[in-house]
């Protein structure tokens, strides 16, 4: 990446930046490689931060098949995260994983699970799990909640073989005019669902998999507990990538428990963070991380800053990383303070592999926590930040009263916030539509088929407020 202008003499964060078009040899959007240089099998520069709920089994499944990586958090328990690990481990890499109820559960129990995807249509399916059904919330028109789907469901079913190809699925949706339909094998039995959208991006989107063709997952280790037991165990069951996370990476424990999980898992694909320094950056490399995860309190659900004054504007920090990094021929990941895809573009000019998400993704559909409904009916999930006492609360249960008081006195995070649905992308897979055609067109702006030509060619200048005003189209939410 090449500065338009001298070094500003301050820290720079994605407002205080913009990128300069550049000669381009790159014709088409559709052109570019978004593969990540990390290594981790990443084809979208998409993570999705290991935020309690934010990030869960549905999260990780949707964003691996369009190509990125879900990390769970670090608080859930181990049995339970095998259960994840192995569920995401076998869901399809095409076909959407679908809701199911049996023709006796009522419209109360279809209400209760239609939002927890984003196709808002649950299959009803017989003893032998072969679809009888479709619901819909608009068939719960005038009937109570007590009624039971069948008297309700269509019946009229149009099915795909669970040999379509993407493009033969979007066709065949179109012909019959529909939004959804069940796959079924050659017994019979529901294999999973395609949408016309979701056929669609099928086309242009590769999932990201694990030697064996399976989906890709991440899971968080903490510096307490046994992080090197849990670090074992979790590559055992087979998680992808292990994310070894604290708010302060960069502290003698932190380096500690890098070098004993590097020794006992020399071929693991290790990410440690976070940090904010060249200094940070090269101890977490020479400990033994493969990737530094970067960025101390950007984040929208932290209060670092305010709280401590301590932190770093995002755009500097990723660059001096990013730089270190490289020197040592690992790779950063910028965690935190993207808020529009221009950021995301930014981030990967400055030299990222790869770019985490958390409250963006935490009002969607396939988001960990419930959806839940406001007075005047809009839909909205919860969410919290991951150093907030609420969150402080869910990891310290197995400790004593005191501790656990002592350490709810230390919180750095909100612990409630009402994240609504967007009409227009209430599903994770309309925002990563967003992010990627913007990176895309970011991309071919600057000349560049792949993420490190992007990085490459990039020239990158520095602007005032009112330069970053002008650039917001009037009228809108953006």
């Amino acid at each position: 990446m090449r500065m338009l202008h001298a070094d500003p003499g301050h820290d720079l964060t994605y407002n205080d930046v913009f990128m300069v078009p550049s000669l381009s040899d790159v014709g088409s959007r559709l052109g570019v490689d978004l593969t990540t240089p990390d290594g981790v099998g990443t084809t979208i520069p998409i993570v999705v931060s290991n935020m309690t709920a934010v990030a869960g089994r549905r999260m990780a499944e949707v964003v691996a098949r369009r190509g990125g990586i879900t990390v769970l958090p670090q608080d859930i328990p181990i049995d339970v995260i095998e259960q994840v690990v192995q569920w995401v481990k076998t869901r399809h890499p095409v076909f959407e994983t679908p809701i199911t109820l049996t023709p006796g559960n009522t419209i109360g129990d279809a209400l209760q699970l239609i939002h927890k995807r984003a196709h808002d249509a649950i299959v009803v399916v017989d003893d032998r799990d072969c679809p009888v059904g479709i619901f819909t919330e608009d068939d719960a028109a005038g009937f109570d909640r007590f009624t039971q789907v069948r008297h309700v469901m269509s019946r009229e079913l149009v099915t795909l073989d669970d040999s379509v190809t993407p493009e033969a699925a979007f066709d065949a949706l179109g012909e019959h005019r529909l939004s959804v339909a069940p796959v079924i094998g050659a017994d019979g039995r529901l294999r999973g669902v395609m949408t016309r959208k979701g056929a669609l991006r099928s086309t242009i989107y590769r999932p990201a998999l694990d030697a064996h063709g399976r989906l890709l997952i991440s899971v968080a280790v903490g510096m307490n507990a046994d992080p090197v037991g849990r670090a074992k165990a979790l590559h055992a069951m087979g998680v992808d990538v292990l994310v070894i996370d604290t708010a302060h990476g960069h502290q003698r424990k932190m380096l500690e428990v890098v070098e004993q999980v590097r020794s006992a898992l020399p071929d693991a694909k290790i990410v440690a963070g976070n940090v904010v320094t060249a200094d940070g950056t090269r101890h977490l490399i020479e400990a033994g991380s493969d990737i530094v995860k970067v960025g101390v309190g950007p984040g929208a659900m932290c209060t670092t800053r305010m709280m401590t004054g301590v932190g770093r504007p995002q755009f500097s920090a990723v660059m001096e990383c990013a730089e270190e990094s490289a020197r040592h021929g690992a790779r950063i990941w910028a965690d935190g303070g993207v808020r529009f895809p221009r950021d995301v573009a930014l981030a990967l000019a400055g030299g990222a592999a790869n770019v985490m998400f958390g409250s963006w993704f935490a009002g969607t559909y396939e988001s960990a926590a419930d959806a839940q409904r406001d007075t005047d009916g809009r839909l909205y999930k919860e969410s919290f930040g991951m150093a907030s006492n609420r969150a402080v609360k869910n990891r310290s249960r197995e400790d004593g009263a005191l501790e656990r008081a002592r350490k709810e006195l230390f919180e750095e995070g909100i612990s409630t916030s009402r994240m609504y649905l967007d009409q227009l992308r209430p599903g994770v897979e309309d925002i990563i539509d967003q992010i990627v055609a913007g990176v895309r067109s970011s991309c071919t702006y600057a000349g560049a088929a792949t993420i490190p030509e992007f990085h490459e060619r990039a020239v990158v200048g520095v602007q005032s407020h009112a330069g970053y005003e002008e650039g917001r189209p009037l009228g809108t939410s953006w």
